[in-house]
Formats: C-alpha cells, structure tokens, sequence
C-alpha cells in the first residue's frame, strides 16, 4: 500500500478542517514551531497567517542562532542558557542544513578602553561556558581564543590598522535563512499532519473557535477547537485583551560584499561609549553582507512592514567606518531592513535593557498567547504553548517530540557535503535537494542547466527553487517567491532583475496544472 503524500503548504482556506484539536495563528517561527510541536504529538492543527509564511519579526533577524552571550551580560542567565541549548539542538540535530558555526572577531583598539577589554574577554569566556554547559560539541563551535595585532589583519584584512592590539576570535551560529528556516518548519508541520494555510486572516478568535476569512476568494470559514494558540508576536495584543507590548526595531543594512573587500568572517564593532553594546557586521553566502542592529523604541500602531530610519543607518554607517579601512557611505547601502521585537512591558527603561524571556498567557475567552523570547528559541516556546494548550483543552497528546525530530532535509554535515546537488540548493534545502529538482523537472520539462542557471552574477536564485516555493511551499504570488522563499527582494535592485524569473516560475507551474 502506497503512503499518501505528505499536506502542502496551502494558501487560503479552500478544503480546510472545521473542526480540529487545536488552531494556531500566526506563521512566523514561534507559530509554524507550534504548529509542528502539536502535529508531531498526534494532534489536529490548523495553523493559519493572514500574509504568508515568515511575513513578520521572523524575516527581520540577524540571520543567526546566538548562543545567549548578549543576555548573560544583562544577567539573564535563564535566557542565556535557554539560547544556548536551543542554539545546540539547532546546530546538531534539527536543522544543521540551515545552520553553520560562525567565526567572529571583536576588534580591541585604542579606543577601546581597558575595562571594555576585560569585559569582552570575561564574556566571550563565559559563552564558552554556555557552550560546555548546553553539551554543544567544540566540533561544532570551537573554543574562543585571544588574536594578536597581527593573527587579526590576516584573517580580517578589511579592518582599519591604526590602533589595532589585537583581537578575541569567538564563535556562534548562523542560518542559511531565517524566512527559509520558517518554511521548513512549516513544511516540517505538513509533513506531520497539521493543515498549514496562508492568507487566511482571523477576524475574531476564542479559546473554542475562530471565525477565518480566506483573503483570497473573500469568503468566511468558522472553525471549532479544542483550544487556540495566538502566536502573532508583535500584533499579539491587537488579537486579545490583557497584553502589554513595548515594541523596538531592529535596522540592519545590507552591503555589497566588495564594500568591505577581504572579509571572510564577522566582526562585532563595538559601540563608543557602550559598555556591551556591538554593531555586528555579518558575510552572507549570496554575496551581500548586513550591518545591524539597532534598538530603537516604537509607538503608535505596528506596521505590517516596518521601515528603517536615515537616523539609524547613519549610526550603523558610522560604527562601522570607524573599524574598518574603508569609510562607507551612503551609496555603499543597497539594501535595509528593520524588525520589531514583541517584548513584554516589564520595565520603564530602554527596551534594550527588557528581558527577552517568552511567556505563555491566557486571555479571558481562553486564548493562549505565547509573546516574546527570540528565534533561537522558538522550539522551547513552542513546547511551552503546546504544552498549556493540551493542559486548558485536556487534549489527548503525546510527549514532546522536537528536541530530538530533524526537520525536512535535515542530515549529518558529513552527509550533507558528500551530495551531489548544486551546493547552492544544499545549503538551502538539505537532502531535499534532490527533491527541489526533480520536482522542478517534472514541472517544467527543462534542461538542469536552465533550471540552475542563476539569475545574474549578483543575483544565485534558480528557477529550480522559485518553482519548488510553489509546489510545496505555498508561494502565491512573486512577493512570496522574492521576499520570502528567497531573499531576493532585501536588494530592491536585485528584485527587479529577478521578477521576470519569479514570473516564470509561477507561469510554469499553472501551466503544468500543479
């Protein structure tokens, strides 16, 4: 007997459950975690998303998995810990495709002062710590070490010499991508069972039942449940009552990689006149490198896209020209981005200083929302909302799965490098990467070598992958394929030479009647 074939990622509601064990709204990490976490402890999900797969805070991040150092020096240990442990079963079993060690260096000059020196250097020590203490194999993150002045100009020539003593090199993770982190999730939750749909927005919700409207044909879909998880992070509070937010953005820039030539691995700069504050210059595998991040506080309503500020990338531009050899300038950004934290309102200082310990919470019509925490940590909290929704709806699940449940195309780095796959599609997809093209054969009828050819010299985006964002991923429209499946549209110029393809993609698929 043939096994049926796994659920897709589906936008709108047609043919969607009315009746299931749980709904999950919101599709950014924390919702397609849950999403997964229930469907792999044998319940039925729906998770829906008024936008798309990775539309909000989760698209925004550094693209990294840190490890808890940042927040061990605001003395939040619990947090520090939790990062690192979730940061290790990242790195070595749920998802090692889409996650690598990342070598950084924090430059120490003149102008940074000697207690700014023993700070970092007690820090990076004390991630160490975290590292040994999360079980993280020094295989897979090695052990930080002291560079001199010269050990640091040859492994990062970009930086400005004048000054230089020296540097710590340390190390972290980084993803492939975080948007492509959040579709296999997803995918990962389909795959398991749960019904995974996009544009479809939740126009009033209880802890029993939702009223949906499918974006796309108009059209209301009432579902009944045995409990509902609200997991629309920073618009968490415009769904139910009783939740304080205090959003911050995020701005990170996005250079040409021949604006700082010679870069190979990340630099933190530190901040003048901060004690623990870094500006993170961060290489990308495409070519690109993003500068960032702010922590800046926001008012008013929550745009569905938030827009960096001049006044933002002129201090990223700043910190940064002040450690490297190359003075940027405006015209060198090709790109921004900027993101909102959804952080409790805890405190009255800066959201810098806010904990970004996650929290599960009940509303008064028996919603349970889970807010806060970060995207390293996205599993924990999935876990945690899992495990209160099973506890108010007494649903009949099983154990939590996802410490030890490797998600779609996940393999050892051993296996992984010995496929025979564009390394390309490797990085982003694993050992679906064979899947990604066949899929893409079949579709097209075309050659391997129109399939894989790249956009541009600039732009590595495939027809392979667009196509494949349609057929399993849920793409419904260019905006999906550049913005999210692919990264493409970070580099308004690059998104414009790499329309014509995405366009093609999604004509090839209707085509094909897919």
């Amino acid at each position: 007997m043939t096994a049926p074939e796994p659920r897709r990622i589906t936008p709108g509601l047609v043919d969607a459950p009315t009746d299931v064990d749980l709904v999950v709204i919101g599709l950014g990490i924390t919702g397609a975690g849950v999403a997964l976490d229930a469907a792999s402890r044998g319940l039925s999900v729906l998770a829906v998303d008024a936008h798309d797969l990775a539309f909000g805070t989760s698209r925004w991040s550094s693209k990294m998995v840190h490890g808890g150092l940042r927040y061990l020096a605001k003395g939040q240990v619990g947090v520090a810990h939790e990062s690192a442990v979730e940061r290790g079963l990242l790195m070595e079993v749920t998802a090692p495709h889409l996650t690598h060690a990342m070598p950084y260096v924090v430059p120490l000059t003149s102008t940074v002062t000697r207690v700014q020196q023993a700070m970092t250097r007690v820090g990076i020590a004390a991630g160490d710590l975290l590292r040994r203490g999360a079980r993280t194999d020094a295989s897979t993150l090695p052990k930080p070490r002291h560079l001199s002045a010269t050990e640091t100009q040859r492994l990062v020539p970009a930086l400005r010499p004048g000054g230089l003593h020296g540097a710590m090199l340390a190390w972290d993770g980084q993803l492939e991508d975080d948007a492509r982190l959040v579709i296999t999730v997803a995918r990962t939750a389909a795959s398991s069972g749960a019904h995974v749909r996009t544009r479809a927005r939740v126009l009033t919700a209880t802890g029993t039942s939702v009223e949906l409207r499918d974006e796309l044909t108009g059209a209301t879909h009432t579902v009944t449940a045995r409990a509902v998880v609200n997991a629309t992070g920073v618009w968490a509070a415009s769904l139910v009552d009783g939740i304080s937010l205090r959003p911050s953005r995020g701005t990170h820039l996005v250079l040409r990689a021949e604006s700082l030539p010679g870069l190979s691995m990340s630099v933190f700069c530190p901040v003048p006149d901060e004690t623990n504050r870094f500006v993170m210059v961060l290489p990308q595998p495409d070519g690109t490198v993003y500068a960032g991040l702010t922590d800046e506080p926001v008012e008013g309503d929550v745009p569905d896209v938030p827009q960096p500020t001049e006044a933002e990338i002129g201090f990223l531009l700043d910190v940064v020209s002040a450690a490297f050899a190359h003075q940027l300038h405006r015209s060198d950004v090709v790109g921004a981005f900027a993101g909102l934290r959804p952080l409790l309102d805890s405190s009255d200082g800066r959201t810098s200083d806010l904990s970004r310990q996650h929290a599960v919470l009940t509303s008064s019509t028996g919603v349970i929302t889970v807010v806060g925490g970060k995207l390293t940590t996205y599993r924990k909290m999935a876990e945690d909302a899992v495990d209160a929704a099973v506890a108010a709806g007494g649903l009949p699940a099983r154990r939590c799965r996802t410490r030890e449940l490797p998600l779609l195309g996940a393999a050892s780095r051993s296996v992984l490098a010995g496929l025979e796959e564009p390394a390309r599609l490797v990085r982003r997809f694993g050992t679906d990467a064979a899947l990604v093209l066949a899929d893409a054969r079949e579709v097209t009828g075309l050659s391997d070598e129109e399939l894989l050819a790249p956009v541009s010299g600039q732009v590595p985006v495939t027809l392979a992958e667009l196509v494949f964002g349609v057929t399993h991923e849920g793409a419904a429209d260019v905006d999906d394929l550049l913005d999210r499946r692919t990264r493409v549209g970070l580099v308004p110029g690059d998104r414009a030479a790499a329309v014509p393809l995405a366009e093609r993609a999604m004509s090839l698929v209707v085509d094909a009647g897919r």
